[in-house]
């Protein structure tokens, strides 16, 4: 069925054009007039009820008037009527549908309406649907141009082999035409619109088995199906077809939902970014780096054996200090000539400078020094990949400037470093002789820095844990009032999950301080309350209590500034802990994006934690694995692992804990968890719970 699918979504045998206009300039004219344009050899059956011809072809009253069963259905028409061509296209056995309209989910409560019965009808009928507020298909090699979208009047399209989804359908047509212009072509464009019953992902499944597709770029405004997206990941990862997203309009919502540092600090950004790592789609920042990055990395992959690092040759001094800047910004290792190549370029009386850039400069304007420099680089197994940045010969010597870099590389062991190639002038015939001698070119230096950036990222998807979450803490979530617990049921379901906290005892608040505790001074005293989130905001802590004395005067006073700040909140308890010395603090954080889904923040601790924004997010559940990694990313985290001699912490038992306060995400009713912090104690001797919050809802597990 799927190849049956993929063939009427992008080479239709038929195609009816429900609406389509006899008036040449109309929108609702354009599909016709692009498919005959550009080749399309299908059966094109324009449905028109109110005439007898369209543009010269008989008109049909409707597609089940047609006298074949129609494969793709492009309906033109406003939002109402498209849902009744589209109960016609489901009796009539279509099996791929595109609407056009707008006025669906974007237009309130009614559009939501419609909305909801055309995925009822797609649904029932096991028809593909695409849109609403889709400005159609188009794929290069069959002549197949079922779109509006007015850059695919050009007379002529090329073909390429990288596919197109947007969710956007103004930007096909920026993509074609930019990247026309670029030297780049495509095989596939899908505006997917609402997305209403089938998105990118769903899509992507579809065409990622195309044996004519090498790569994807996906046009983002948001993320609807997780799990689809996360698929077609997979399956494109499997199939090696690099996939790059652009990704704008990410909503801030669970920033302004949240009630923890998590949420202010892990905005629906950085949760997006961290879903798409890790489902393997890599993220491109510039709109060059979307055109350039795809094909690229299809053609450049890192060798099995080679060092992640970045090699740089320049016959301009400036240019390559551009390139080792800007790949440096994006935590690209540089790494110069071995000892073993130098000696090399020595011994054959070839400059090569005397720092990590391989400079070659004037003498790179010779044929045969340069061929030789690019081979010897290329062959050197401690190079991971060679970046040619080439000067102003590029644009007025095109054969000598990059013939010898086409020729090393032609010349070259399977298992030699991949090349790629910066020009910095203008220089478009010497970008086409370099592709067409398999070597990647960018226009800029910041979309080759950041392309390179993801050569050197696996795009593998994630592992994902196999562990459940321990009954006891489902048991314990499932007597929780929905919103914000107070910190001792908060900390009870923590501790079911073995992140525990000091040694504590929970007084009652109409209890005067006994005279005799279980616990040693120096204390810490809390207020236990669902109202105060933020203790400290509140005045509703006290750290270092030395007696009893010290103990009464800092409940009263607590009181008495929680009243401030919050009048009338609800006191629970008086929570009372045990003073815990460690080495450092952590926060350990999970919320749920509206865009992103669960994700788990690990930062460094305490009330600065939103100041520095120095932290790292997955989506949750994470394994120990990932956790460990997520630690690394945070830079403060290096004064625990010895940093001029200081003791070092115990992170790995903050890793364990990363990873187990996650298996929270499993639980749907957990809306938002936190630590902040963690204390961290020395190597070896464990971490310390020393707060806790939970927001829940009333939703099932």
């Amino acid at each position: 069925m799927r190849d049956t699918l993929l063939g009427a979504l992008v080479s239709p045998a038929s195609i009816a054009l429900v609406g389509a206009s006899n008036s040449e300039g109309k929108l609702t004219a354009r599909p016709m007039r692009f498919l005959r344009r550009h080749g399309y050899a299908g059966r094109i059956y324009p449905v028109n009820p109110a005439r007898e011809t369209v543009l010269g072809e008989k008109a049909w009253p409707s597609v089940s008037a047609i006298p074949e069963k129609v494969d793709f259905a492009y309906i033109l028409v406003d939002a109402d009527p498209a849902i009744e061509a589209l109960k016609d296209c489901a009796a009539a056995g279509v099996k791929v549908a595109a609407i056009l309209a707008d006025g669906f989910a974007e237009a309130g409560e009614e559009g939501e309406r419609r909305q909801a019965e055309v995925q009822r009808i797609a649904r029932e009928a096991g028809m593909l649907l695409i849109g609403p507020n889709s400005m159609g298909v188009v794929h290069t090699p069959s002549g197949f141009a079922a779109t509006t979208n007015a850059a695919f009047g050009a007379e002529e399209i090329g073909r390429g082999r990288l596919a197109v989804i947007s969710q956007s359908g103004s930007v096909i047509g920026t993509l074609l035409s930019r990247g026309a212009a670029r030297g780049i072509d495509f095989s596939t464009f899908v505006s997917v619109g609402n997305e209403a019953a089938s998105g990118i992902g769903a899509i992507g499944e579809i065409l990622v088995d195309h044996p004519e597709i090498d790569g994807f770029l996906l046009f983002m405004e948001t993320i609807r199906d997780r799990e689809a997206l996360g698929r077609f990941a997979a399956k494109a990862h499997a199939a090696e077809k690099p996939v790059v997203a652009y990704m704008i309009g990410k909503s801030e919502e669970g920033q302004a939902l949240s009630v923890s540092h998590t949420g202010a600090l892990t905005g629906s950004t950085e949760a997006a970014d961290a879903l798409l790592r890790g489902i393997g789609i890599r993220k491109a920042d510039q709109l060059e780096t979307l055109l350039e990055a795809p094909g690229a990395l299809f053609k450049a992959r890192l060798k099995p054996g080679r060092p992640k690092s970045a090699t740089v040759i320049a016959t301009t001094g400036g240019g390559g200090a551009m390139v080792v800047d800007q790949l440096s910004a994006r935590g690209v290792t540089i790494a110069g000539a071995s000892a073993a190549t130098r000696a090399h370029f020595n011994e054959h009386k070839i400059p090569c400078g005397h720092g990590k850039l391989v400079d070659v400069t004037l003498a790179g304007a010779r044929y045969e020094v340069m061929k030789e420099a690019v081979s010897t680089l290329i062959r050197d197994p401690e190079t991971g990949v060679l970046i040619v940045a080439i000067g102003s010969s590029a644009q007025f010597d095109p054969e000598l400037a990059v013939k010898p870099i086409a020729d090393a590389v032609a010349e070259a062991p399977a298992d030699a470093a991949p090349v790629l190639a910066f020009p910095l002038p203008h220089a478009p015939d010497s970008m086409r002789l370099l592709e067409a001698g398999g070597v990647p070119t960018f226009r800029t230096v910041e979309s080759c820095a950041e392309t390179i950036a993801m050569l050197m990222t696996d795009a593998a998807p994630a592992d994902r844990p196999t562990s459940a979450l321990p009954m006891q803490a489902t048991r314990l979530i499932a007597e929780l009032a929905p919103g914000t617990a107070d910190e001792v049921a908060s900390g009870a379901v923590f501790d079911a999950l073995g992140l525990k906290g000091p040694a504590q005892i929970v007084l009652d608040p109409e209890m005067t301080a006994p005279d005799t505790l279980p616990l040693a001074y120096p204390l810490v005293a809390k207020l236990v309350s669902p109202d105060l989130p933020h203790k400290t905001d509140a005045g509703a802590i006290r750290v270092g209590i030395a007696d009893r004395a010290e103990l009464v005067t800092a409940i009263a006073e607590m009181r008495a500034s929680a009243d401030d700040y919050h009048p009338g909140f609800r006191l629970t308890g008086i929570l009372l802990q045990e003073l815990a010395q460690g080495l450092g603090e952590a926060l350990i954080g999970l919320s749920r994006d509206p865009v992103a889904g669960p994700v788990v923040t690990v930062a460094m601790g305490g009330v600065m934690t939103e100041i520095y924004c120095d932290s790292a997010v997955r989506p949750a559940p994470v394994t120990l694995e990932s956790a460990r990694e997520m630690i690394h990313e945070v830079k403060g985290f290096e004064l625990l692992r010895g940093f001029r001699g200081r003791p070092k912490g115990d992170l790995e038992a903050l890793a364990e804990a990363v990873a187990a306060l996650s298996l929270l995400a499993l639980d749907e009713r957990i809306e938002e968890a936190e630590i902040n912090p963690v204390l961290i104690k020395k190597e070896n001797a464990g971490i310390v719970r020393l707060d806790a919050l939970i927001r829940s809802s009333k939703r099932e597990a």
